[in-house]
């Protein structure tokens, strides 16, 4: 099973406050826990929504909202993906994880991501085969 964790923007992430040299090391540590364990496939952070856009999609017009954007709870600052055995495996590995906004409260997000076969017949064999030919060039970048 694969699931993305979030971490959530803080008030100092959305306002592009770089993370201490001691949250680098702590995480950095955390980070190779999890590759030595063979459960991280990615992970990164990322800048502040006032360097980010979004696009609303209304029927076939599009529109660029840039930011800021004003709800932080709503917002991420970074991310994982991971490939663990079972949702209780992920949360194991959430609490183990350092605080990632020190001297806050810190919030972090477990989704899991669709697999395959989770859509059902929709998912016909030449989808199937589209997906995996995709993938394949993915993994060679």
């Amino acid at each position: 099973m694969r699931f993305m964790i979030i971490i959530k923007a803080s008030q100092d992430s959305e306002a592009g406050v770089m993370p201490s040299q001691e949250l680098l090391t702590a995480m950095g540590n955390y980070n190779e826990e999890l590759v030595k364990a063979g459960i991280m496939l990615a992970g990164e952070g990322l800048h502040p929504s006032s360097k980010g856009a979004r696009v609303k999609f209304s029927g076939d017009k599009r529109s660029v909202i840039d930011g800021p954007f004003i709800e932080t709870k709503e917002l991420i600052a970074g991310f994982w993906l991971w490939k663990v055995k079972s949702r209780e495996e992920a949360i194991e590995w959430v609490k183990r994880c350092p605080n990632p906004m020190p001297g806050t409260e810190a919030e972090i997000e477990i989704r899991q991501v669709f697999e395959a076969e989770d859509f059902g017949a929709e998912f016909t064999p030449e989808l199937r085969e589209q997906e995996e030919r995709l993938f394949g060039q993915i993994k060679k970048c």
